[in-house]
This record gives C-alpha cells, sequence and structure tokens, in this order.
C-alpha cells in the first residue's frame, strides 16, 4: 500500500475509534470521521474498509490483535485446569492495560457500546475474538464456571461480567480522559475490578 494511502487509512482509524468513542458508534457521523481524519471526501471510509462498520471492526481488531501478544502467554501459563481467579486474571488484565493508552481508552469506550452483541450467550463470537487467544481464555472460563453451576446460568453470568467490565473500564477511560478524580491507583483498581467479578461468578446459583 503506498504511504500515503497508510497514513491515510492510520489517520482514519484513529479519527474513527475518537468518535466512536465520544458519540457513540451509531451517533458519529462519517462526514465528521473522515473531516477529523483531515480527508475532504466522505468515500475515504468506504476506500479503505468498505463500509462504515468495517471501519469499526478495523479498529476493534487493531486493539484485539495487539492484546494478543499478552494473551497468548498468559493462556499457555494457565493450563488445562485453572482456578477460576487466575482466568479471570488473565481475561481482565491485557485489556484493563489498554487504560494506559489514549487510544486504548477510546477502544474502551467502544467496547462497552458492543458487550450485548459479544455472543457468550449463542458461542458466537464476533469476528475480531473468534480464533484468538481471547476466545480461548473465555473457553475456559465457561469450563470454570460449568463446574459449578448448570449450563444457562454460567453463560448468563460470563455475559453480564462481560457488560460489567467493559462498563467499568469505559467509565474509568471517561475520568482519565475528563481529568476527573480516581480512589484507587491502576494496579490497584485491576486487583480490585478482579476480585469482584470472580465473587460474582462464584456465588452459588439462586433458582427456583
Amino acid at each position: 500500500m503506498p504511504r500515503s494511502a497508510t497514513t491515510t487509512r492510520e489517520r482514519l482509524l484513529s479519527a474513527g475509534a475518537r468518535l466512536f468513542a465520544r458519540h457513540g458508534i451509531d451517533g458519529a457521523a462519517t462526514r465528521d470521521i473522515v473531516a477529523l481524519a483531515g480527508q475532504a471526501n466522505d468515500s475515504a471510509v468506504h476506500y479503505h474498509f468498505g463500509s462504515r462498520h468495517g471501519l469499526l471492526t478495523a479498529i476493534i481488531d487493531r486493539h484485539v490483535q495487539r492484546m494478543e501478544d499478552q494473551r497468548k502467554p498468559a493462556l499457555d501459563a494457565l493450563g488445562s485446569e485453572p482456578e477460576l481467579s487466575a482466568v479471570v486474571a488473565a481475561v481482565v488484565g491485557p485489556v484493563a492495560a489498554e487504560l494506559t493508552r489514549e487510544d486504548g481508552r477510546d477502544f474502551l469506550r467502544i467496547i462497552a457500546q458492543l458487550a450485548g452483541r459479544a455472543g457468550v450467550r449463542t458461542h458466537e463470537l464476533p469476528d475480531p475474538v473468534a480464533g484468538t487467544a481471547l476466545a480461548a481464555q473465555l473457553a475456559l472460563l465457561e469450563d470454570c464456571c460449568r463446574a459449578r453451576l448448570p449450563e444457562p446460568v454460567a453463560l448468563e453470568r460470563i455475559a453480564l461480567t462481560i457488560t460489567m467490565l467493559t462498563a467499568t473500564l469505559a467509565d474509568r477511560a471517561n475520568r482519565i480522559d475528563e481529568r476527573l478524580p480516581v480512589l484507587l491507583d491502576h494496579e490497584a483498581f485491576v486487583a480490585n475490578l478482579i476480585a469482584m467479578l470472580t465473587a460474582g461468578l462464584e456465588t452459588e446459583a439462586v433458582l427456583d
């Protein structure tokens, strides 16, 4: 790809992430993304990504792939019968690390909007996640939960855990970007989040 095209693509990715994070994946206008990227033609998004959805998918894929460098060795270290808390920590650690980067915080604010489409309940993970180390970690998480809970309860809890995780990280990202006060430093925040999510998954099922 020519250097100018690569630069344009990078600018569109950055602009798309910024506006999807702040105005919503449905609210951000394509013309505003193009303008923020310094382009004059609204067709730039279609040319480089096929569609607006293609741009969103490319943004998510970029961050998922970046986290794979941390997730792959962590997955190997978990082994075949890990403790639930260890799996939760392996899932949370890399995504929480996105808080330390400006573009990572945009990503976190985007995925919070997509938590309901994670596909956990139906075992249909979206393309940027399917086949990754994250997908394997989520499978281990399901195994751990199904050992304690009926499958429908296990899947429902994991789906709710993802919603809580992404919402919490998005809130933290917003507070950092807006320079609002936070009560815990990064390490303590992550440790507390892991403990909370683990406790929620471990609670006994309450069924009629």
